[in-house]
């Protein structure tokens, strides 16, 4: 296997990592507006991801960091290609930081409200985008000879990618419920199980729908095998929901995520950017990748510093691995002027 193939499935893992940790983030997120009844409860619901959401996003800065670094071919187009809906989602996470900073500044009611509302389309807007962004890259876009997009954003709203997003806007909702039943105790445990038994239904319909599609135009026998890992951990993450077992609920709808972005770059390999005007001018991990040289040099620099990372951000989820819920919040938290 070449160093370019070999950093085509690191960045896959990145992307997959992210999707998995800043899944369950957008969907907690969303389920501030779906589920909390009150205040208390969406500062519970902000409070079993406010140790891990940062922590989260450095998913993404590193799988940008190395599609540039490995890929720089693959990062100007896709960059200014997809600049639009990529600067929305850039905007989205700026703001959605600054929420959960400053929500509870201020103890004014309306203070509060606007940056839980802020926290809401912060969460959702991107949790759609990244699936319109995912089913663009894999359906392929107007690429020309210089390897140069020549599309429009509209071109990018097809169906396609719209169902992509859909998909990836009800799995994170769906893995952001089981993930706050599986954080949190007394009733808002038990509706987020009810919840997430719904919002899993849903999901189920569309990922089928959008899997089978993307296996249908592009599949082989390795993402056929990855379709079916994703629909059945799906269904038995739906299973372990609604007995209650939500840790194995959340384990699966992890894997429901990891099978659906690893099906997507199997269809996609051997390319990164196909191009819909001449299969000749679309990106591959050839024609895309940086040279040999600094491909080594990457590789030895993550195989150093990966294992760091990971051994850190483990260690803080395990240090805030218990179950919250308003009773443990502090009085004036209660109340709504909560840090």
């Amino acid at each position: 296997m070449e160093l370019h193939d070999v950093w085509f499935v690191l960045i896959a893992v990145l992307w997959t990592g992210y999707f998995f940790l800043e899944g369950f983030d957008f969907g907690v997120g969303i389920l501030t507006k779906l589920l909390a009844r009150d205040r208390p409860e969406r500062r519970v619901l902000i409070n079993t991801i406010g140790p891990v959401w940062d922590g989260n996003e450095v998913w993404l800065l590193t799988a940008g960091g190395a599609t540039f670094a490995a890929f720089p071919e693959w990062y100007a187009t896709l960059f200014s290609g997809f600049y639009l809906p990529l600067l929305v989602i850039l905007v989205c996470l700026i703001i959605r930081g600054v929420a959960f900073e400053y929500r509870a500044k201020r103890p004014e009611e309306a203070w509060q409200r606007n940056w839980e509302t802020a926290i809401f389309w912060t969460s959702l807007l991107p949790a759609f985008l990244w699936g319109v962004a995912f089913g663009n890259i894999v359906r392929g876009v107007k690429i020309d000879q210089h390897f140069e997009y020549v599309g429009s954003v509209g071109d990018l709203l097809n169906p396609y990618a719209l169902l992509g997003g859909l998909v990836t806007l009800t799995l994170f909702t769906f893995h952001g419920a089981v993930f706050t039943a599986l954080k949190t105790v007394g009733d808002i445990r038990v509706r987020a199980r009810k919840l997430a038994r719904w919002v899993g239904l849903v999901t189920a319909v569309v990922a089928l729908a959008f899997l089978l599609w993307t296996q249908a135009d592009n599949g082989d026998g390795k993402s056929l095998v990855a379709l079916v890992v994703a629909v059945v951990a799906l269904v038995a993450a739906l299973v372990a929901n609604q007995v209650g077992r939500e840790g194995w609920a959340f384990a699966l709808s992890g894997v429901t995520i990891v099978a659906a972005v690893a099906m997507l770059f199997l269809s996609l390999f051997p390319n990164v950017m196909p191009s819909t005007l001449n299969g000749d001018w679309s990106l591959t991990v050839t024609n895309a990748s940086s040279s040999p040289y600094t491909l080594k040099i990457m590789t030895w620099l993550a195989a150093i510093a990966t294992p760091l990372v990971l051994l850190y951000q483990g260690w803080t989820y395990w240090v805030f691995r218990k179950r919250i819920g308003t009773q443990h919040l502090a009085p004036d938290a209660a109340a709504g002027a909560a840090h």
